[in-house]
């Protein structure tokens, strides 16, 4: 199985096939409307703006996990977004990222890579850790971690929650 075997639910509920992302540069984000780490949206939706025309894509996909900071329908999480951060990219339907009902996509991207932490983070992550109650290896630790994923489909980062998005452009730059 590649990553663009993979079909998800959007935010409406209807089936997407991730082969309709073949060709793009695609950041992929468990999100939170009410975690610490939510401010992290404006950074994205910049990123966003500046490379989606060539061929940068993100894809939102809210998770409820990690102390039930994403609260909410769709509807709720989508308007929460638009209007506090003004976001565009596309946010697809509420998921689990650990455990036995984890989304198919997360655990298969978990399994492609190891996580980045940034080193001036190190404290904050094992804080996150102490009141998550995933700190397995290959656990998203909490909200807002993210999967860098090249045009061929193939999984090249994993960023831990705490890693800036405004730090992931040269990255990104390097995929396009």
């Amino acid at each position: 199985m590649n990553f663009y075997d993979f079909t998800v639910m959007n935010r409406e509920g209807k089936s997407v096939s991730l082969a309709e992302y073949k060709g793009k540069v695609l950041l992929i984000v468990n999100t939170a409307t009410h975690c610490g780490l939510t401010p992290q949206y404006a950074a994205l939706q910049n990123l966003y703006e500046v490379y989606h025309d060539k061929g940068f894509e993100i894809l939102d996909f809210p998770c409820n996990q990690f102390g039930q900071q994403a609260p909410g329908s769709a509807e709720e999480i989508s308007e929460f977004c638009t209007l506090n951060y003004h976001t565009t990219f596309p946010q697809f339907a509420k998921i689990d990222v650990n455990g036995s009902k984890a989304a198919p996509l997360f655990v298969y991207l978990k399994e492609q890579v190891a996580e980045t932490v940034d080193e001036s983070d190190k404290a904050l992550i094992e804080k996150i850790k102490s009141v998550s109650p995933f700190t397995g290896a290959k656990d998203i630790k909490w909200n807002f971690s993210k999967f860098l994923v090249n045009r061929d489909g193939i999984v090249q980062s994993w960023f831990s929650p705490t890693y800036k998005p405004e730090n992931l452009s040269s990255a990104i730059e390097r995929l396009l």
